[in-house]
């Protein structure tokens, strides 16, 4: 090892990369490595089909941290989010369907359809989640308390936990409802409807290999509206070009800032010298000296494979064989011919632009979990399809488009000792027919599709279960326990080891404040009297 670097960064995600630029704008010199041939982790878009482009696997757009945006200019370079004109659509049983999103009183008149009453408690509602909402907002770009530390955990503590003191006592109640219950429970006290319960219990199993009837789901729910799009509170939105232009940009803007990031780089092991770091090995053999390593990797990656186990305390490495990843997610990619026509709603129209939702109500969705723990997945799967194309004609060729397929309810392992090389079709298929029921001819538009069972995502980009979130978004795994509590602050066993991914507070989605904060916490152990950001 003969070039040294104040930093290697593992992994040339967007919490990487985010984590690059601050630290290059603080004066260190920063190394990238990347397993892949491109940038973007799983923000990634690529071609599938001659002339047809997609986002691979992360697909849109709401929790990216606006300081972020910001900081790193991504406007200047190109970057632009197209919003949903309504959240979602969800076909019913019935043959009716209802839309969610588009302002209070259009999702009011919607909610009337099935039940007055849950229009009615609408309002009060969203004031509850934007009471809780606001309260991650402000902790996102904060490091948790790093137990252990001694007057400086005391601070932090008080400090953040001064935000949760000032709610007033029914906000209180709604904290404590939001991170310990079902999202059953929760919707339950709330709404009589299903179909109403099934818009917003959605997002309680997302990347969640969960029931809506699992003890902490109710918190994954909240997770996911904590964003904004265009400064507009809890929207989402598509990203022109897809998300691998978002990936794309900020990886302009770090080698702008002397960011050096190496491609076809996997990492084999985590260097050690005495009680510090001291670089990675690649898998071709190049040794990389650092002073300090940043894992974009998930914990139970970095852990389990490329930090040797004599260098992790025995109850940390305890505790880290328990810590909980396995998302249950299935990606497909399919090529169209043309715009899939619900039963329910054949003509275009916004609802082609939305969140498409085929799980009609929490039942469903409870079906889903217990067919995919007994079978591996579930015959009627939960499907959420976007059709980015409706809103960006670089994807597809004229007339025709592609559609994302994100589909829940997949066993990160299958039973029986099956294994998803050999079903991964079967499964496919599955969800084509699942869609298929909704809008008649659907699998004959289809000219060609991509396929990521679980096992695809961890082949492709490293994601331990096909988890999106780098680990289960639970009560036991979040804020100072995530991963682990002594280790919650971004930093690793090991002097100079730290972690910048999903599997650090505040947890998965395009968010940037991972890399943002671990960057942050780099700095600060530096002793830097550089201005942050």
């Amino acid at each position: 090892m003969t070039k040294q670097y104040d930093a290697v960064i593992i992994g040339a995600g967007h919490n990487g990369l985010v984590c690059a630029f601050y630290l290059a704008q603080a004066g260190l010199k920063v190394r990238m490595v990347e397993r892949r041939g491109v940038v973007g982790g799983a923000a990634v878009t690529e071609e599938f089909l001659p002339n047809f482009r997609n986002s691979v696997a992360s697909y849109t757009v709401s929790l990216l941290q606006p300081k972020v945006i910001a900081d790193m200019r991504l406007h200047d370079h190109g970057y632009r989010v197209v919003e949903r004109p309504i959240s979602n659509f969800l076909p019913q049983p019935d043959g009716g369907y209802l839309k969610l999103g588009g302002g209070l009183e259009r999702t009011q008149a919607e909610f009337r359809k099935f039940s007055h009453h849950d229009a009615a408690a609408l309002p009060a509602y969203y004031d509850a989640l934007e009471g809780v909402a606001q309260v991650l907002r402000d902790l996102a770009l904060k490091s948790p308390p790093n137990i252990g530390d001694g007057l400086r955990t005391l601070l932090a503590g008080a400090t953040q936990g001064w935000g949760l003191s000032r709610l007033s006592l029914e906000a209180k109640r709604n904290v404590l409802d939001l991170f310990t219950k079902s999202a059953r429970s929760f919707l339950d006290s709330w709404f009589e409807s299903d179909a109403v319960k099934a818009a917003f219990g959605f997002d309680a199993v997302v990347g969640n290999y969960a029931s809506p009837e699992t003890p902490g789901s109710a918190y994954v729910l909240l997770h996911h509206v904590f964003g904004e799009v265009n400064g507009k509170k809890g929207a989402w939105g598509h990203a022109i070009g897809g998300m691998g232009t978002i990936t794309q940009i900020m990886a302009k803007v770090c080698r702008d800032a002397g960011v050096e990031i190496s491609l076809e780089s996997a990492v084999d092991q985590v260097l050690v010298d005495g009680s510090s770091v001291a670089g990675v090995r690649l898998e071709s053999g190049e040794e990389i000296a650092a002073k300090r390593v940043i894992a974009n990797v998930g914990p139970k990656l970095l852990y389990g494979k490329m930090l040797d186990a004599s260098y992790q305390p025995e109850d940390f490495r305890r505790r880290m064989r328990g810590f909980k990843a396995g998302g249950g997610t299935f990606r497909m990619n399919v090529a169209l011919s043309e715009l899939p026509r619900f039963t329910c709603l054949p003509e275009p129209g916004e609802h082609h632009q939305s969140g498409i939702i085929l799980a009609p109500t929490l039942d469903y969705m409870d079906r889903a979990f217990l067919d995919a723990k007994r079978d591996g997945w579930s015959k009627a799967p939960i499907v959420e399809m976007l059709i980015p194309s409706t809103v960006d004609d670089s994807l597809a060729p004229s007339g025709q488009h592609v559609a994302s397929l994100f589909c829940q309810q997949f066993a990160p392992e299958l039973p029986d000792g099956r294994n998803w090389d050999d079903e991964e079709g079967a499964a496919a298929d599955t969800i084509i027919d699942t869609v298929e029921a909704q809008a008649p001819g659907f699998r004959a538009s289809i000219l060609g599709r991509q396929i990521l069972s679980p096992k695809g995502l961890f082949d492709t980009f490293g994601l331990v279960g096909g988890d999106i979130m780098h680990g289960h978004m639970s009560l036991d795994q979040l804020w100072s326990a995530r991963p682990v509590l002594g280790n919650g602050a971004y930093r690793g066993p090991v002097k100079g080891l730290y972690m910048c991914g999903a599997g650090t507070h505040p947890g998965g989605g395009v968010t940037g404040a991972p890399g943002h904060n671990c960057a942050r916490e780099i700095i600060a152990d530096k002793g830097s009297f550089k201005r942050f950001g």
